[in-house]
């Protein structure tokens, strides 16, 4: 009896000794595999997006007269600093104008890649300066959605540039004046450009010269005009005196009235507009008397002269004849 229970005792002796061998076998195990895995972990981390954006010119210039493109553009740089290819997603903003851009694309490690951005402007804005936003956002790194949020801004600015049109207009294209007349005359200059100009003024130097060889007195009060982009124009005044003598004839004189947008001339191209208009200025012969009708009745006085010179010669021979004796 005693024999059995000893030889129980130590098979369980021995079954605890193989159980502790085994946990620490196992934890033996466990811990050099995380010992292993520790350096792995740190040789590999992970993958941190990173992406940056520039664009050159920063100022983008886009004409808006008529005729021309009303588009600008620009040229961006995407940059991928890291060791993955990433994915970027491109967002274009700006105030009021209509823009072009890629939508999306890749960029491969240690790379960059260049896009460009047009800019369209509506015809005959104004002038003004807009803002426009570019930026990047990464959507992938090495295929899978990155574990940071990365993400690059470019401002820039969008010029609309000025330009100029001038249109001019005479309330009164042609006048009938008498002699020595004092007549002022009304023209509306228009400023059809798209921001403020000034406008200068006056009659082109040709007809002044040749109206004035004539007898005309030309004053012009205003020599430059302020002229605001509005449908509303500026009016001037020219002062015209007609001859003081104009002879035994009519005579036609054309004025010629001009507008030249002083922000073309300062920028490579004068722009100017005219308008002529006609002075019919009558002759003066007799005091309310017209040539025609003077000469037809001093032709008629003479006619009936004559006829009666006539009428008195021929009574006088009759009157003899029947009178011998006288």
């Amino acid at each position: 009896m005693v024999m059995r229970v000893t030889e129980l005792g130590g098979l369980i002796g021995d079954s605890m000794s193989t159980v502790k061998r085994a946990s620490f076998l196992l934890t033996l195990y466990i811990f050099s595999m995380l010992a292993v895995a520790a350096p792995a972990a740190a040789q590999n981390p992970t993958p941190t997006a990173a992406i940056s954006v520039t664009c050159a010119p920063s100022n983008i210039n886009v004409e808006v007269k008529p005729g021309s493109t009303y588009s600008g553009f620009t040229t961006c740089t995407a940059t991928n600093p890291t060791a993955y290819q990433e994915k970027i997603s491109i967002n274009v903003q700006a105030d009021g104008l209509a823009t072009a851009a890629p939508g999306d694309m890749y960029v491969g490690a240690s790379d960059s890649v260049d896009f460009q951005i047009s800019v369209r402007a509506t015809p005959y804005m104004r002038m003004d300066a807009r803002t426009l936003s570019v930026s990047a956002t990464v959507q992938e790194i090495n295929g899978f959605p990155p574990a940071n949020s990365a993400s690059s801004n470019n401002n820039m600015i969008v010029n609309i540039m000025q330009y100029s049109l001038v249109q001019v207009e005479a309330t009164e294209p042609f006048v009938q004046l008498m002699p020595k007349t004092d007549k002022i005359f009304e023209f509306k200059v228009y400023n059809l450009g798209n921001q403020l100009d000034f406008m200068k003024v006056g009659v082109t130097d040709t007809y002044r010269k040749t109206l004035e060889e004539s007898g005309f007195t030309i004053t012009l009060p205003a020599v430059k005009k302020q002229v605001d982009a509005t449908p509303t124009p500026a009016s001037v005044e020219v002062k015209v005196r007609t001859p003081k003598t104009q002879g035994w004839s009519d005579a036609y004189h054309v004025l010629d009235f001009y507008a030249e947008s002083e922000f073309a001339c300062n920028n490579g191209g004068c722009i100017t507009e005219s308008q002529m208009i006609t002075v019919y200025v009558r002759g003066i012969y007799l005091p309310g008397f017209e040539i025609i009708p003077a000469l037809s009745m001093i032709a008629l006085a003479a006619a009936v002269a004559g006829r009666r010179f006539i009428n008195v010669d021929d009574e006088e021979e009759e009157w003899r004849e029947a009178a011998p004796g006288l």
